[in-house]
């Protein structure tokens, strides 16, 4: 009997344990090691963050998911991981006092990011002045003090909303772009959007870039960027941008950045949601003689090394889609594998940028949502293959991924908006597809409107049936 432990609930996570238990559990041993006892739909917390949705609509119980799909469950942290000896320890946080140890053959470590506010001097809404929707909790909070601002503004105060990344190595610009825009569509139906002052700041190269190196779709025989797009969001929304910039600390009432030009300034706001930095969540790793091995599986920022090619120049990278990962297995333990963010990328799908004073400011690449379920799929049909053939026979690089974003601006199903973008292949592939963007222009596409609402919503309502196991999920794709 082969034992599977799985380590982190999120998206990669979660539809790895869900295929593992599909097609092994009756006869093999899976366990899921997860911190929270729910999974959390990440995506619906814009909605969270202005009060249009509860935190309950978008998280379900994990075990009760687990019990039908023959898999453990086990309520804790990880906190070491024994790769000689094939074992993790966990800190049980079921009530129960001491640790437990899961025996693994295979390991998939699926941890999502660890959120370094502090590598930000006043960053987030703990330790910090900024708000943040990178977790439950915090969107619950950003929601409190969003409607706060509103009442504020309902007495005639004129307040400043500075949304975007705090950080200058950040990602997920695409969370905070879908956040200010519905800020926006919400003042709006709140009557008090005259009072609000919006602010877009970012670290992307241009705007729309998302840390993917912007979309290019061809339109009535003529190439639009997602530059064009956002900006042309953006001056519809009256909502103000500066990107090329990396945000270096916060106070109460002023953020300071530098720019791609080496420049220095201030930005005063009211009211702010800034995305942190993501690094790898902390784990231990030791030998059979409690050396610390760590250097052997993860990388200096603690994400997991796996088959890619790594220490390239950028320049370099990107004319090889071979640098990418294929079946995200570390190199030096063979029965290690690592899928969503927890994986080390060869490096940034958009140009990266040093600036005259020797800051790097570069957008990480993002490997949330989709990307994640996708990576999580193939590594638990890998894990499948081994167990049953002692071979794999999946993989695919995010050089040959697609990937498909609903980013919602306001949620209503009556005057609400979405733009949706198919990127094909999320990274750029420019030997298969050797135009300026290294994507295939016939697949990749970008639209906007009321119809893109409708099928956010359904997104949501079709991915919290699928993540549940409910009939007819694996039909339904990552």
């Amino acid at each position: 009997m082969a034992k599977v432990a799985i380590i982190g609930a999120g998206f990669a996570g979660h539809t790895a344990a869900m295929y593992l238990g599909d097609a092994l559990g009756k006869n093999h041993e899976i366990t899921m090691i997860n911190k929270f006892e729910h999974f959390y739909y990440i995506p619906s917390w814009v909605w969270v963050g202005v009060g249009r949705m509860e935190l309950d609509q978008t998280r379900f119980h994990l075990k009760k998911v687990y019990d039908k799909m023959n898999v453990n469950f086990v309520l804790g942290k990880a906190t070491e991981v024994h790769p000689d000896e094939q074992y993790v320890i966990v800190e049980n946080r079921d009530g129960s006092n001491g640790t437990t140890r899961v025996d693994y053959d295979y390991l998939l470590i699926a941890t999502g990011p660890r959120l370094v506010f502090e590598n930000t001097k006043g960053l987030g809404p703990d330790d910090g002045f900024t708000n943040s929707i990178c977790t439950g909790p915090h969107a619950e909070t950003s929601r409190d003090n969003y409607l706060a601002e509103v009442e504020r503004m309902r007495k005639g105060e004129k307040r400043k909303f500075v949304i975007g990344t705090g950080h200058p190595g950040a990602t997920c610009q695409g969370a905070a772009f879908e956040y200010i825009t519905n800020i926006h569509k919400d003042l709006l139906r709140r009557g008090v959007r005259d009072k609000a002052e919006l602010q877009w700041l970012s670290n992307e190269q241009a705007a729309g870039d998302f840390g993917v190196r912007g979309v290019h779709v061809k339109r009535g025989g003529k190439v639009v960027s997602s530059e064009d797009f956002i900006k042309a969001v953006f001056k519809e929304y009256d909502i103000n941008w500066q990107v090329q910039t990396g945000v270096l600390e916060v106070n109460e009432k002023q953020i300071h950045w530098e720019n791609f030009a080496g420049e220095y300034g201030d930005t005063d706001y009211d009211f702010s949601m800034l995305i942190p930095q993501f690094l790898g969540q902390p784990l231990n790793f030791l030998d059979k003689d409690g050396n610390d091995v760590s250097s052997q599986v993860v990388a200096p920022n603690g994400l997991v090394k796996v088959d890619a090619k790594y220490g390239q120049p950028h320049a370099e990278m990107a004319q090889d889609p071979d640098s990418w990962p294929a079946v995200y297995q570390n190199p030096n333990y063979a029965n290690i594998f690592a899928a969503g963010i927890a994986f080390a990328p060869p490096g940034t799908i958009s140009v990266p940028h040093t600036t005259p004073n020797g800051t790097s400011i570069s957008a990480a690449p993002p490997r949330t949502g989709m990307v994640s379920g996708i990576i999580g799929r193939i590594v638990a049909l890998n894990i499948v293959d081994l167990i049953k053939k002692g071979r794999m026979t999946h993989s695919e690089r995010m050089t040959e991924m697609y990937a498909a974003c609903i980013a919602s601006m306001g949620d209503s199903l009556w005057d609400g908006s979405a733009a949706a973008i198919i990127v094909y292949p999320v990274v750029p592939d420019f030997r298969r597809y050797p135009n300026e963007q290294g994507r295939d222009m016939f697949v990749t596409h970008m639209e906007m409107g009321l119809a893109g609402a409708w099928m956010k919503r359904m997104v949501h309502t079709t991915f919290m049936h699928k993540l549940q196991g409910r009939i007819g999920w694996k039909m339904i794709p990552e």
